[in-house]
């Protein structure tokens, strides 16, 4: 492989401000980082690939998923929130193996990359032993996708992980795992801590974790203000109280938060991650997309769970942009009254899906746009498909128009992944055949749904 890649004659949107989009331009990668972004460039001893007709962009960034459900993928597609705690997380996560979750990372992460994901952060609430993380971590590390590993807690029991639990994460083993696979912050693949928060465990538990994260000088993601009972417990206000909030914390779904705490999110320099498919999907709530640009957040997107939703961004963008004009369409109409001037535009959902990505897994000094000097995570996609030719607005092709089938070239710290359509360097036999065993081994130890398939 080429130590320069340059790619040539596509449609570039940078998603940085100071460069803007080209109609027609090159980017030149070299080593593991971008060069250079301009109309032309002639670099004679690049390997070239020809991107005439093409949209090139940075990856995409998917900021929350529990990448440890691919084994299960499809399980529940009627599930509500309340239903996915039980059919999921009482029943599959207590039955999980090391081995089932390494299939699951190897299997999802391969996912990402074949869908233009570059970078992850993968929830991971399933350390049910001390194997398990590692065997999470190995999975992401043989993909060779950017992500973030968010340790989570183990999922033996509801009762003894979720609603007012007292069990911490195991202290020890966080330390464990930051010592042995992060001892450096700038590694392919970094580390967060993934908390339950208040409402899911006791105040001091809550303080014990937020105090571990910030002594170890990781970042914190959590969940809040989603379901039926989420806007009765005023989470972030619960961790003003405990005096927890901070730029480090990221908020996922936020579906029922009140004024108050928006403000506190944002004066304390928090992020959000929506997850806007499952969120009108299970009943999570209304996704904040626009709520948040009003606050002068920087919302990303993220698949949570392929239990229930699919796993590309495509499905995720066309979600957020659909779900948040139908509601505030609804309201100009029942008012009788013009579509406001600042509703959500497409270009703001790309930027979800891409910078501000990066933006709230705390990457943005290294990708979500096509910045010379940050590293080379660039997607290209198909512009001459039948779904997505003639482009007229390339921004608009990349989210309405393209899916999974047009993610044409993948390239991820300056490696490409995927080549005209095709994944490179995985043995896709082998992780499909791990996950299908996975698949089989824990659909033998639950209760069978009558539409499922029988196993082997």
């Amino acid at each position: 492989m080429a130590d320069r890649i340059l790619l040539k004659g596509g449609t570039v949107l940078t998603m940085d401000p100071n460069l803007g989009d080209l109609p027609k331009g090159d980017v030149l990668i070299e080593g593991d980082r971008i060069a250079q972004v301009a109309s032309t460039i002639e670099a004679a001893d690049a390997e070239v690939i020809d991107c005439t007709g093409d949209v090139v962009i940075p990856g995409f960034i998917d900021s929350h998923r529990h990448t440890w459900e691919t084994a299960i993928r499809g399980c529940a597609p009627d599930a509500t929130l309340d239903d996915y705690f039980v059919e999921v997380l009482d029943s599959f996560a207590p039955q999980y193996r090391p081995e089932d979750v390494y299939a699951s990372n190897l299997w999802g992460a391969i996912e990402c990359v074949n869908a233009g994901i570059t970078t992850l952060l993968d929830w991971s609430h399933i350390n049910n032993t001390p194997d398990h993380p590692d065997a999470a971590i190995q999975g992401l590390k043989e993909v060779g996708l950017r992500a973030v590993y968010a340790y989570g807690s183990a999922n033996t029991s509801l009762s003894d992980y979720w609603f007012e639990s007292t069990i911490a994460v195991p202290e020890d083993d966080v330390r464990r795992i930051k010592e042995t696979y992060f001892s450096s912050d700038d590694g392919l693949i970094t580390m967060a801590l993934a908390t339950r928060g208040p409402g899911f465990c006791k105040p001091e538990v809550v303080q014990k974790e937020w105090r571990l994260a910030r002594e170890l000088g990781i970042p914190i993601t959590v969940h809040v203000g989603m379901g039926r009972l989420a806007g009765r417990f005023g989470m972030v206000k619960q961790l003003a109280d405990m005096g927890l909030l901070g730029p480090d914390t990221t908020y996922i779904h936020s579906c029922y938060l009140s004024d108050e705490e928006w403000k506190l999110v944002k004066d304390s320099g928090g992020t959000v991650s929506i997850a806007s498919q499952v969120e009108v999907q299970m009943g999570h709530g209304r996704p904040p997309t626009g709520i948040c640009l009003k606050h002068g957040l920087r919302p990303s997107l993220s698949i949570d769970v392929v239990t229930t939703v699919p796993g590309d961004m495509f499905t995720e963008m066309r979600s957020a942009f659909g779900t948040e004009r139908v509601y505030v369409l609804a309201e100009a109409w029942k008012e009788n009254v013009d579509a406001p001037a600042d509703m959500i535009k497409a270009r703001q959902v790309l930027e979800m899906a891409t910078i501000n990505g990066a933006h709230v897994v705390g990457l943005e000094d290294r990708t979500g746009s096509l910045t010379p000097g940050k590293k080379a995570d660039v997607v290209v996609i198909d512009g001459t498909a039948p779904n997505t030719a003639p482009v007229i607005d390339p921004v608009a092709m990349v989210t309405l128009s393209a899916d999974v089938s047009n993610v044409e070239t993948v390239i991820i710290d300056g490696k490409i992944r995927k080549r005209d359509g095709k994944l490179v360097g995985y043995d896709l036999a082998r992780a499909r055949s791990l996950v299908e065993a996975s698949r089989d081994y824990l659909v033998r130890q639950v209760q069978a749904k009558p539409e499922w398939l029988p196993v082997g």
